[in-house]
Parts: C-alpha cells; structure tokens; sequence
C-alpha cells in the first residue's frame, strides 16, 4: 500500500534538523508559521526566527539584508503570497544581488481547495522562472522535498522550493538520489515520454501502468528542478521515444510544459502535449478539483495517446 506524507511537515522537520547543525541558518515566517510548520524551528531556535506577520514584502526585503550579512536565509509563506505579493522586493532584493535566500512555500497549486481562488498559487512558477539565477524545485514527494532543502541550505544562491498542503503519495525512499538539476528516470519506455513534477509526478507513473496495460510502454521522467533544467534528459527522451506529454500543477504558459518546449523546439522538435490548468478554480475539495480541471492520470492517459497518434 502507497503511504502518504505532507511536503510541509516534512519541511519543517528538515528545517528544524538543520537548525541544529548551522547555526547560520535563519527563518522568517509570515503570519502562517503554523501551516507552513516553521513553528518547529521557531520554539527551539526563537532568536533566529522572525515572524513579519502578513508584510511578504517586507519579508523578502529583510531575507536579503540577513542574506548580506552571510546568513542562510529561509522564509516561508503559502505559494501564492511568497511569490505575486513580492515578487519585485524578490527580483531587485534577492534575484539581481543573487542573495542566499531559500523562499519555500507551501499550498501551492489548486489542493489548497477550500481557501478558494485566491489562496491557489499556480502562476508562481512562471514568476521564479524568470528569474536569472534561481534555483526553482517542485519536489514530488514528501523525501524529495527533504533532500531538496538539505542541498538548498548547502548551496549559495537564491532558492524557491514549491511544496503541497494535503499529505501526498510517497514514491522514494529516503536513501534515493537526489541531485539538483538533474532528471530522474521513474519507468523505463520507448514509446512515449511522460514528464512531470510535484503532486502530477505520481498521476504520471499512474497514468504509464495504465497505458502499459494496454501495450503502450511509456518513459516518466521526474523533472523537480524546473530551473536549471536537465535539457539533456529531455532532449535524450525526444530523440528516443519521440513524443513527450508534461504534467503539472501549474498554469500551462510558463512553468514546466513551457520549459519542456522551448527546450524542444531549441534543440529536437517532436509532438507535445501538455497536462495543466488553463483558467483558475474555485473552491472545493482537492480530490475534487483536480478532477474538474483535468490533473489526473486519466487526463494523461488521454495526452499520451494523441500524442502518440501526432507522431506516426
């Protein structure tokens, strides 16, 4: 049986674990200290926590001053006001001096559900994109999103780490390698290629047990870090199963699917299909949502045989 675990929790413990062995570590959190469970830091460590309350502007602003002073800094809010809301204090403060700054949000994409439209960030990864000189990682599971802040805290430069609010199915172990930048081959295929992150990572090797069960083998590629991309890894998958369908919890303009284009269309161009949300949702139930706007590995599925039908 799958088990399943929240990004968010395991985040926090990993923070809390770091704390204890970097003293330069530094957290700011903004009025959501509980929900994004940097709380855990905060009690054990309160003078190197800084609770903003909800001022992300100013959050960020501060980050970069601690960054310059040689701290390692990471500030927490959800997705949707750790990116929009700042986003200039981020671009001039933290991408353009490229300050060690990690901005790691929770209740990213539509499964924050109940909050409503407003809550539900999924323009946030076009935003982190387009910034020079960030890291930006989608962590697929509750282990991944662990090794991605540990080699975070390990790394100079600005970091966004993308993590989920429901508990999520865990596909690694917790002895896998993770390694920023480069893809990770989830099932082997020769006739198609599924390319996906975070929460859409699991609907992808769902989606290619299906499809196997009916003769179709597909490849499925965990793509975690959107920025630097493993264009090797795409490219590679192109020239061999020639048909590639991405998957996220994410607006289709800008975020993985975009990047998988252009990397494409640059370098092996091949029949795309994508797997996202085109419009903004509304309140409900996660399960239900994700249902409505069509990320499932149903949808997949279906992706992966027009796809497939392109390239003959």
């Amino acid at each position: 049986m799958t088990t399943s675990a929240s990004t968010r929790e395991s985040y926090g413990a990993a923070l809390l674990e770091l704390g204890r062995t970097n003293s330069d570590i530094v957290v700011l959190g903004g009025d959501l200290n509980k929900s994004t469970f940097i709380h855990l830091f905060a009690q054990e460590f309160p003078d190197r926590f800084f609770d903003l309350g909800p001022a992300e502007q100013n959050m960020m602003s501060i980050a970069a001053g601690l960054a310059s002073t040689g701290k390692t800094v990471f500030a927490s809010t959800f997705a949707v006001f750790g990116s929009g809301r700042p986003f200039d204090q981020i671009r001039i403060g933290i991408s353009q001096p490229h300050s060690n700054v990690k901005i790691v949000v929770t209740h990213a994409g539509i499964t924050p559900g109940d909050d409503g439209m407003s809550a539900q960030g999924i323009e946030d990864l076009s935003l982190m994109c387009a910034l020079p000189g960030f890291t930006v990682i989608v962590p697929a599971d509750a282990p991944e999103a662990v090794k991605a802040v540990e080699a975070a805290s390990k790394t100079n430069g600005p970091f966004y780490i993308r993590l989920s609010r429901s508990a999520t199915p865990v596909i690694h172990d917790e002895k896998f390698n993770f390694k920023i930048g480069v893809a990770e081959s989830m099932r082997e295929g020769n006739q198609a290629t599924i390319i996906a992150c975070g929460v859409m990572t699991k609907l992808a090797l769902d989606a290619s047990e299906v499809l196997a069960d009916r003769g179709i083998q597909c490849r499925v590629l965990n793509i975690s870090t959107l920025q630097p991309v493993d264009a090797e890894a795409i490219v590679t998958a192109a020239k061999e199963t020639g048909a590639i369908v991405t998957a996220e919890e994410h607006l289709r303009h800008g975020g993985l699917g975009s990047i998988v284009a252009q990397t494409l269309g640059e370098r092996f161009p091949i029949p795309l299909e994508s797997v996202a949300l085109t419009t903004y949702a509304e309140s409900g139930d996660p399960k239900l949502l994700m249902e409505k706007y069509g990320l499932t590995a149903d949808a997949i599925v279906s992706a992966v045989n027009r796809v497939i039908d392109r390239k003959q």
